[in-house]
């Protein structure tokens, strides 16, 4: 980062309006206030030269199909700092990128209040351009960004964003968990324009698909981060090839890193949220070169959910986990299996066992240390010591399991906020009928599932058969389905491949397991090895063309001492899946 500029400012507020609306008013660009703004560094788009190039480079067709209208937030704000020079040029690329493909529509502020969550809720999207310092104090404003983020917005961040939220200069931090969500803090360098070569770490990854499949060199300012980097809790899209690379110039700061590892640029979830970091923002012509916009578009569409993109972290990646990620499934520990233990137990034995999702149990107490149930009557402190907890240990929970979310509306309402709030994509529930109506509203809401599970008929009069479950779908939108229990669908004398073959699309989630009989005494045994059909019922998934939230491993036997059984099933599971992938 360049150390500031000093700018020949304007004189008055009426000159400084015309470098400002000359800039960007014509864009359409402007819809909230502007604070701190640098006129001096505007000037940079209103030359025609620099905004034909912008334009000449924008990509003209989005990279997927938008699901729905898409609003994007460009938050631009500097606080200690001038500002980097490209800001103006990222704003005007973004903007023109997202009219011509009609990907996504942009509002540009400077505002906090627009992280108020009344009016946060309207983005799909946010994207902090080359934010340096600390934009905003408000603990309200910060939670409210923390929880879209959580529940399944986008988050952008590029250059200096890595020392967003902190107290400028020095780069103090103030905000930890923001540096834990969006993945790296810090901003050491080379020379502004240093040049390297790049090798992409993950060529497959859509999001690098305007690169071919093929390494580059480049110009520009390349952030070397820190702490709480990791490969373990990002997914590294490229990288600086240091093998080609001969690093030259003036340092700013401890540029080495011991690891050897310079990432450039990243995804990951936080929760449901879909993060991306790159630190290549620092010069104008970053944003009129065409296979960067294309990169930077793919990057918004992810954000945004309508690209498709794995993100499990690099250095969790095995041969099995690839495999599983191009059939788009994802296994995970039912949180029932270690239900004896505490939730931070449960969370540390799923990643001893090396998987990244799991689900939740509403009636397990969270820890030693928070001796209460995992539910909606958690603080916003205890739920960040949960988003933590799981951040650490490389876990998702993607399913929830409330036994009878309510048919009110105050009461069906808590259930949901606690499901945005620590980043639940499925509920697993046995509702009342009369409650369906209500809980379907929510569901549409919130873009959380219901999966409707199954014990027995005495227990479940209405779900325990597949039948039962489509009568209860009918006329509901999809985000209403099953989750099917199997060992409950086998000790009733059901068959887990017919089953699957009624319920097809509406089969939202699975509880697997494999028993020794198939009667009401049958108890688990590991996958392959008992009397379930368990490989036949993968392939029969995988005909379908069934996409479940999670293969959900449910291993309902020898409580206290199953983790060798359990790992039999994932074996298992990995083989099966591997296979399949070919």
């Amino acid at each position: 980062m360049d150390s500031i500029q000093k700018f020949r400012k304007p004189t008055n507020a009426i000159t400084r309006r015309v470098f400002f609306r000359s800039a960007f008013a014509t864009a359409g660009m402007l819809t909230t206030p502007w604070l701190g703004f640098n006129p001096a560094k505007a000037q940079l788009v209103r030359e025609p030269d620099q905004r034909r190039r912008i334009e000449a480079a924008i990509p003209t067709k989005a990279l997927a199909l938008p699901q729905k209208h898409r609003k994007l937030l460009i938050f631009d704000l500097n606080v200690g700092y001038g500002g980097h020079g490209s800001i103006p040029t990222a704003n005007a690329a973004f903007k023109l990128m997202g009219e011509k493909t009609g990907a996504f529509e942009t509002v540009i502020s400077r505002n906090p209040s627009v992280f108020k969550p009344e009016n946060l809720k309207q983005f799909d999207a946010v994207f902090l351009n080359n934010t340096v310092g600390n934009l905003f104090t408000d603990p309200a404003l910060r939670q409210s960004l923390i929880e879209f983020v959580y529940g399944g917005g986008g988050l952008l961040g590029v250059h200096g964003t890595t020392v967003a939220f902190t107290r400028w200069p020095g780069a103090h931090e103030d905000w930890p968990e923001f540096g834990i969500m969006l993945g790296a803090r810090g901003a050491n360098h080379m020379d502004s324009k240093e040049h390297i070569f790049i090798k992409l770490d993950d060529p497959d990854n859509p999001v690098n698909q305007p690169f071919g499949g093929k390494g580059f060199e480049y110009r520009d300012e390349f952030f070397r981060v820190h702490g709480p980097y990791s490969r373990k809790r990002v997914r590294v899209l490229f990288s600086i090839d240091t093998d080609k690379t001969k690093f030259k110039g003036q340092p700013r700061g401890n540029v080495f890193r011991k690891d050897n590892d310079y990432a450039l640029a990243w995804i990951r979830n936080y929760g449901r949220g879909r993060v991306f970091y790159c630190t290549i923002a620092h010069n104008p012509y970053v944003f009129w070169d065409s296979k960067m916009l294309q990169f930077y578009l793919a990057a918004v569409q992810f954000a945004m959910g309508d690209l498709q993109a794995p993100t499990i972290p690099s250095g969790r990646l095995t041969p099995a986990i690839r495999a599983q990620e191009n059939l788009g499934w994802r296994l995970g520990i039912e949180a029932y299996t270690f239900h004896k233990y505490t939730l931070f137990e449960a969370i540390e034995k799923t990643a001893l066992l090396g998987l990244p999702y799991m689900g939740g149990l509403s009636f397990q107490k969270v820890s030693k240390e928070i001796p209460k149930n995992f539910d909606y009557q958690l603080t916003d402190d205890e739920l960040k010591q949960i988003r933590l907890k799981l951040d650490s240990a490389g876990i998702h929970i993607l399913t929830y399991y409330f036994h009878d979310i309510p048919g009110d509306e105050a009461g069906c309402r808590k259930i949901f906020e606690f499901g945005r709030k620590i980043g639940i994509e499925t509920f697993m529930s046995e509702p009342l009928p009369e409650a369906m109506d209500t809980i379907e509203k929510f569901c549409d809401e919130y873009d959380i599932n219901v999966a409707l599970h199954n014990h027995d008929q005495k227990a479940s009069p209405q779900y325990w058969h597949p039948e039962g479950i489509m009568k209860a779908c009918r006329g509901r939108s999809k985000r209403i389905g099953a989750c099917g229990d199997m060992g409950y669908w086998m000790r009733s004398g059901i068959d887990p491949v017919k089953a699957v073959n009624t319920l097809k699309d509406r089969l939202i989630t699975v509880q697997m397991h494999d028993l020794h009989e198939l009667s009401p005494e049958g108890y688990d045994v590991p996958w392959g090895s008992g009397a379930g059909r368990t490989e036949k019922f993968i392939e029969e998934i995988h005909r379908l063309g069934i996409k479940p939230t999670m293969f959900g491993l449910e291993y309902s036997y020898n409580w206290l001492e199953s983790m060798p059984e359990i790992a039999r099933c994932i074996d298992f599971f990995n083989k099966v899946s591997m296979k399949m992938a070919k």
